[in-house]
C-alpha cells in the first residue's frame, strides 16, 4: 500500500508542477493577458493507477487551455477508446474520471482526443486534441512458471555442480517499475540435493548421488518478485529428477558352489547349466565376462553370457567319457571389465565360484576312428580291390564286437564287408560317377537276448582317379560356311576340342587335316584351338556344295588318345562384300533322328523309282532321240535347259566340250577337220526381197509351235543362215571368242569375281586350273 501512495504523490507533483508553470508565465508577461491570443491545450497525457481503492469515480485529470477565456457556450467533450463509457468529462470546466478499476496487463494505456465544441451549434471552437491515459503498474501479479512440473536427469555419482535442469517463471507486471517483473529462484525442498541461480539453473550440490539407493528425487522451486523488498509475490513449480544408472558396481555370484549332472552322450555345443549372478546395476550396465581360473578347462567347457540375464552359461567343447573322466571340478570368476573403478562402490573387482560337473554313464553306440573317410581308386583297377577300410570301437566298458554294412545299398560298385574293408564289385567308369559317397552302418554285436541295438553312422568318399581311355573331339557341332570366291588363307572357323577325361591344367590338343589332298588347311594354334583356312582359293558350288574335312584330333595323356572328326564345310554364294547370300544347310540332317532318316530314305526311293518308271515309258514313246552329233554344226546353246555359263565338267554329256575349250583359248579348228553331216534341220531359202523376212520368220513360228518334239526356236542354224551377210551379223555366241573378232574380252578380268567365267571362256589370257 505504501507503494501505490507513493506512485499517487508522483502524479500529483507532476500535476502541480504544469500548473506552476502556466502561472508564472501568466505573472511574467502580463501583457500577454491583455492580448487575444491563440488558445491552444496544454496537456496531451495523463496517468492513472491500476486497481486503484476507493470510491468511484477516480480523477484522472484536467483538459486545460493555455488561455482561460471561454467562450459562454463552449462545453468539453471527449472521443476515443473508452471515451464516455470508463472515462467520461466534465464538460464546465474539463476534469477527467475514471468509473472502473482499470487492469495495466489487460490494457496500459488509452487514446483519447480533446474536443471544445458549441453547445448549440456542435461546432468545435478549437482544433481537437490527442491524448494518452496510461495506467501506471502496480505489484499485482506473482510469477508464473511456464510449466506445472518440470523434469530433469543427471548420472549418479555426479560431480558437485553437474548441471541437471532449468526452470522458467514469467511475471506480467512492468519491468520498468520498481523490480515489479524480475523474478529470483529458491529451492524450498531438496536444496540438501541440488542449488539453483538466480536465472532458474538447477545443479548438484552434492557428488554422492546413489541411483542404487535413491533414484528419484522431488525438489519444489520458488519464483519471486521484487528482490529485495518486503513486498514481493512468489509461487511455487515441482521438479522431478531422476538419476541416470552407471556400471558402478561388479556382478556377484548367486551361490559359492554350483552342481551339475551330464550325461556322457551330451553333444558338443550342448549346455551343461547356468551360472547365476547379481548386478544391481542396470541391465543395460551390466557386462558380466566369465572366464576359467584353470586354462587346461577352456578345452573342454566354455562360458557364454546371456544377454537376457546376465547368467553364464556353461558349454560342452568336447565330447565326454564316462570311461575316462567321471567329474570335473573348475573355478570360474566373474567380473566386469568395463566398470569405472573410480566411482565403483565395491572393493573387490571379481566373483569365484566353484563348479562340480558330475559325467553320467550312458551305453553308448560305437565310435568311428575317424569325423569321415577319404579314399582313392583309379578307374582300371581290377575287381575286388581292397579300396581301404573303415574303424569303429565301442566306448562302453564292454567293448563289444563290430560288425559293418552299407546303409540304403543299391547296386553300387562299391561294397563294405563286415570287417570294415571296402572293395570294389563291379568296373569303375570315372566319366560316369567320378564320386562314390555313402554311408557305413557300424553296430554292436549284442550277445544278449533280446539284444540291445546300438549302432552308429560314418560318411565315405571314393574319388575315382582318371585314366586316359577317352579321345578327345570336337567341343560343340561346327557347322563352318565359306564364300565360293574366297581367297587364299581365308579363316573359315576355329575349333576346340573337349575331353570326357580330367582336363588336367597340362592338357593340350594336337590337330591336323587326315586328308591333305584338299582345299584346306588345319592350323594348330598350340593353345588347344585350331583355325581351318581356304589353301589355294576359289571353290565350285557345280562341283560340291559341301566339302567333308576329316581332323584327327589328338591328347597328351598316358597313353595318348586320338580321334578323327569330320568337319562339314557349306560351298556358299557370296556378294561383294563377303557376304553369305545362299547356302545349302547340310547341318540339319544331322540333327534328325533314326526313324526320320530312315522315313526319309524310303520315301526318296519310292519317289526315284516312280520317276524311272516314267521317264522309261516317255523314252519308249519318243523317236530319234540322238539327233546331235559331235561336230561344231550341231553344237548349240540350249537355254532352257542350262543356266551356266558352260564349260563345265558336267556339260560333257550334252555337248563336245572340246570345241567350246578351242574357242576360249583362240585356237581355230581347220574346217576339214570336221565331219560333214546331213542337217537335221531343212535350210531355209533366204528370202530374195526384203518384205518376204516377216513371212518366213511367221512360218518357222507356226512351225515350231506345232511341234512338240522339236529342238527350241533359238539353237545354231536358226541363226546360222545370216552369216556374213547380215547387217547385225551372227547372235550366236558359238565361235564369238575366235581371234578374228576385235571385241576385247580382256577387260572382263577387271570385272570382279562375278564375271570370271566370262573372262576365261572368252579371255586371251591363259586359264589356271584350280585343283577341287
Amino acid at each position: 500500500m505504501k507503494v501505490k501512495w507513493l506512485q499517487f504523490l508522483i502524479i500529483m507533483c507532476c500535476s502541480l508542477l504544469l500548473f506552476s508553470k502556466e502561472f508564472t508565465n501568466a505573472e511574467t508577461h502580463p501583457d500577454k493577458t491583455t492580448r487575444r491570443v491563440k488558445r491552444g491545450w496544454i496537456w496531451n497525457q495523463m496517468f492513472i493507477s491500476e486497481e486503484r481503492n476507493g470510491n468511484l469515480p477516480h480523477y484522472v485529470g484536467k483538459l486545460q487551455l493555455n488561455s482561460s477565456v471561454l467562450h459562454q457556450n463552449a462545453k468539453f467533450a471527449i472521443q476515443g477508446e473508452s471515451a464516455n463509457t470508463i472515462f467520461k468529462v466534465n464538460e464546465k470546466n474539463g476534469d477527467i474520471y475514471c468509473f472502473e478499476r482499470l487492469d495495466r496487463e489487460k490494457k496500459s494505456e488509452y487514446h483519447l482526443m480533446a474536443l471544445l465544441v458549441d453547445k448549440k451549434t456542435a461546432k468545435t471552437l478549437e482544433h481537437p486534441s490527442n491524448f494518452v491515459i496510461r495506467v501506471i503498474d502496480i505489484n499485482d501479479n506473482a510469477p508464473q512458471f511456464t510449466q506445472k512440473a518440470f523434469n530433469g536427469s543427471v548420472n549418479e555419482m555426479s560431480d558437485r555442480g553437474t548441471f541437471v535442469t532449468k526452470v522458467t517463471a514469467v511475471d506480467n507486471d512492468d519491468p520498468t517499475i520498481g523490480g515489479n517483473a524480475e523474478v529470483t529462484y529458491k529451492i524450498i525442498q531438496g536444496q540438501e540435493y541440488f542449488t539453483i541461480d538466480n536465472i532458474g539453473t538447477i545443479y548438484t550440490a552434492v557428488s554422492n548421488l546413489d541411483r542404487e539407493q535413491r533414484d528419484t528425487y522431488e525438489v519444489v522451486v520458488e519464483a519471486r518478485d521484487s528482490p529485495g523488498q518486503n513486498m514481493y509475490m512468489s509461487s511455487t513449480a515441482t521438479v522431478i529428477i531422476n538419476l541416470i544408472d552407471i556400471n558402478d558396481n561388479f556382478p556377484t555370484f548367486t551361490e559359492s558352489q554350483f552342481k551339475f549332472d551330464v550325461p556322457e552322450t551330451l553333444k558338443v555345443g550342448g549346455e551343461v547349466g547356468r551360472l547365476k549372478v547379481e548386478d544391481i546395476d542396470e541391465p543395460q550396465n551390466r557386462n558380466t565376462k566369465y572366464s576359467f581360473l584353470k586354462e587346461r578347462f577352456q578345452e573342454i567347457f566354455a562360458v557364454t553370457t546371456n544377454v537376457n540375464t546376465n547368467e553364464g552359461i556353461l558349454i560342452l567343447k568336447k565330447p565326454l567319457d564316462y570311461e575316462s573322466v567321471k567329474q570335473y571340478n573348475v573355478d570360474i570368476e566373474a567380473t566386469d571389465p568395463l566398470i569405472d573403478l573410480r566411482v565403483a562402490k565395491q572393493t573387490r573387482p571379481k566373483s569365484i565360484t566353484n563348479v562340480i560337473i558330475n559325467v553320467l554313464d550312458v551305453d553308448e553306440p560305437p565310435v568311428f576312428s575317424k569325423p569321415f573317410y577319404k579314399f582313392e581308386i583309379s578307374e582300371d583297377s581290377k575287381l575286388n580291390n581292397i579300396i581301404g577300410f573303415v574303424s569303429a570301437k565301442d566306448p562302453d566298458a564292454a567293448n563289444r564286437n563290430i560288425r559293418y554294412s552299407m546303409r540304403n545299398f543299391k547296386d553300387e560298385p562299391i561294397k563294405v564287408t563286415n570287417n570294415g574293408n571296402i572293395i570294389n564289385v563291379k568296373t569303375l567308369d570315372r566319366e560316369t560317377a567320378d564320386w562314390h559317397n555313402f554311408t557305413v552302418v557300424a553296430e554292436e554285436v549284442d550277445p544278449s537276448n533280446p539284444p540291445i541295438k546300438k549302432e552308429s553312422l560314418g560318411l565315405v568318399f571314393i574319388k575315382v582317379l582318371d585314366v586316359n581311355d577317352n579321345a578327345p573331339e570336337f567341343a560343340e557341332p561346327y557347322a563352318p560356311r565359306v564364300c565360293e570366291n574366297a581367297a587364299h588363307q581365308t579363316v573359315i572357323t576355329n575349333i576346340s576340342a573337349t575331353d570326357k577325361d580330367e582336363m588336367k591344367p597340362k592338357m593340350k590338343f594336337t590337330y591336323y587335316s587326315a586328308k591333305k589332298e584338299n582345299n584346306f588347311t588345319v592350323q594348330d594354334n598350340h593353345d588347344n584351338t585350331a583355325t581351318i583356312l581356304v589353301k589355294y582359293g576359289y571353290f565350285n558350288r557345280e562341283v560340291a556344295k559341301f566339302h567333308y574335312l576329316p581332323i584327327v584330333i589328338s591328347d597328351n595323356g598316358q597313353p595318348e588318345q586320338s580321334s578323327t572328326n569330320t568337319l562339314t564345310i557349306t560351298v556358299c554364294k557370296c556378294n561383294e562384300k563377303g557376304e553369305f547370300t545362299f547356302c545349302e544347310e547340310a547341318g540339319k540332317l544331322a540333327a534328325v533322328s533314326v526313324p526320320t532318316i530312315v522315313i526319309i530314305f524310303v520315301s526318296l526311293f519310292l519317289i526315284i523309282l516312280v520317276v524311272t518308271i516314267l521317264a522309261v515309258l516317255r523314252r519308249m514313246q519318243k523317236k530319234n532321240t540322238n539327233i546331235l552329233g559331235k561336230n561344231t554344226a550341231e553344237i548349240h546353246e540350249q537355254l532352257v535347259t542350262y543356266d551356266e555359263e558352260g564349260g563345265g565338267e558336267m556339260d560333257t554329256n550334252s555337248y563336245d566340250v572340246s570345241v567350246l575349250n578351242s574357242v576360249r583359248r583362240n585356237v581355230q579348228r581347220p574346217r576339214q577337220e570336221m565331219e560333214a553331216s546331213p542337217y537335221l534341220y531343212a535350210h531355209v531359202q533366204k528370202p530374195t526381197r526384203n518384205g518376204d523376212m516377216s513371212f518366213m520368220i511367221e512360218v518357222k513360228k507356226d512351225e515350231a509351235d506345232n511341234d512338240g518334239e522339236g529342238l527350241p526356236y533359238d539353237t545354231l542354224h536358226i541363226f546360222g543362215y545370216e552369216e556374213s551377210e547380215s547387217i547385225v551379223e551372227s547372235l550366236s555366241s558359238i565361235e564369238s571368242g575366235s581371234s578374228e573378232s576385235d571385241i576385247d574380252y580382256d577387260v572382263l578380268n577387271n570385272w570382279g569375281p562375278r564375271f570370271k567365267m566370262l573372262a576365261d571362256l572368252y579371255g586371251l589370257e591363259p586359264i589356271e586350273d584350280f585343283p577341287y
